[in-house]
């Protein structure tokens, strides 16, 4: 794949731009946290006898087939204590389900799922019988007895699959080749400036190499996988940057860096958050280190020169306030000129109690024979 051009490719003069490096060069959105249910005021839709659906937001496009494999964000709650028993969005990972292939526990949502499209997300109310059961679950997740359960979904994507594979059933091959297709796709997405959508085909493609597929990589395709996993972060970045999300595009550069600490685009993004937040000193240890590394660079040099002059400001400000808390730093000169006023006065005044004392003296004195 070739990287998608900007204006000036080989620098970050287009700081946003999205990063599309071949798999052979190595080198969903978070929403507010709740801690109960979102309130939905939409239509209630019934999919099954214990299944109901309202929609939070709109999808685009067809709903999956069984044995698509989805790609999904969602929180859990038990509806009569409202305790939240799990949160994909927390953990920054969604899950995979291949429909009609789910775990028993997840019957119901998986109903929810079916009936919804790309990018949607919707609030399923599932019970009991099509959820943990009479048992309910006492390890993790932690779900009570017969407790009917209430979902915030989001279905990032998915993929048809006729004979519902699932990534765990994929060669290290496949896996990449389909992060890959869906990096190509968010790319496409991101130049017609559609980044919620963009930013779903990386997630996708994200997902195809969790934690636990990078673990067993070594050598040659650990680097096959990071060569598009790391793009796939940073280019997530540049669509919340896009979006004013700085604390997420943190998150996603964050990530990048552990893996490579001296990748140039992860540091400039995440500092140009850091100042967007006003986390100064933080993004200025960021443009310096990639400074360091791309020492020409005009996009780095004009951020830190923004960065230098709101010290100015800055000082300019607290110098103002000092001022006016403290008033005006006094003339010296005129200082010693009220001094020596002071001492004449103080002078004048002794002269005359000395004088005063004396005329008392000689009145009271007795006179002479």
């Amino acid at each position: 794949m070739e990287e998608v051009q900007a204006a000036q490719p080989q620098s970050l003069e287009d700081e946003n731009g999205v990063i599309a490096e071949s798999s052979a060069f190595v080198k969903g959105e978070v929403p507010a946290e709740y801690s109960v249910p979102p309130k939905v005021d939409s239509e209630v839709k019934v999919l099954h006898e214990k299944v109901t659906k309202q929609v939070i937001k709109e999808g685009h496009g067809q709903k999956p087939s069984k044995y698509s494999t989805c790609f999904i964000h969602y929180r859990g709650w038990s509806e009569s204590t409202l305790h939240k028993f799990e949160d994909t969005w927390q953990e920054q990972r969604p899950i995979e389900m291949v429909l009609g292939k789910e775990k028993k526990e997840m019957t119901g949502l998986a109903i929810g799922v079916a009936n919804m499209k790309d990018g949607e997300r919707a609030l399923l109310r599932v019970g009991w019988e099509l959820g943990y059961g009479e048992e309910g679950s006492f390890s993790f997740p932690n779900v009570p007895p017969r407790a009917d359960l209430v979902y915030e979904v989001e279905l990032i994507g998915f993929d048809e699959t006729k004979e519902g594979k699932a990534r765990s059933d994929m060669t290290v091959e496949e896996r990449i080749g389909a992060a890959d297709r869906r990096k190509m796709d968010g790319n496409v997405l991101f130049q017609q400036e559609k980044l919620e959508e963009a930013m779903q085909q990386y997630e996708m493609a994200i997902a195809y190499m969790g934690d636990d597929f990078m673990f067993q990589l070594f050598g040659k395709y650990r680097d096959m996988a990071l060569a598009v996993k790391n793009p796939c972060h940073l280019n997530m970045a540049a669509c919340l940057i896009k979006l004013n999300r700085y604390e997420e595009a943190i998150g996603q550069c964050t990530i990048v860096l552990t893996e490579d600490e001296n990748n140039v685009k992860a540091l400039f993004r995440r500092g140009k958050s850091r100042a967007a937040l006003g986390q100064i000193d933080p993004a200025k240890e960021d443009f310096q280190k990639a400074r360091k590394y791309a020492p020409e660079d005009k996009a780095i040099a004009r951020e830190l020169r923004l960065l230098a002059e709101h010290d100015k400001v800055v000082y300019q400000k607290q110098k103002e306030l000092y001022k006016g808390i403290f008033g005006p730093r006094p003339d010296p000169r005129s200082s010693n000129k009220r001094s020596g006023n002071l001492l004449i006065l103080i002078w004048q005044w002794l002269l005359s109690l000395f004088y005063g004392l004396v005329n008392l003296f000689k009145r009271k004195s007795p006179k002479s024979d």
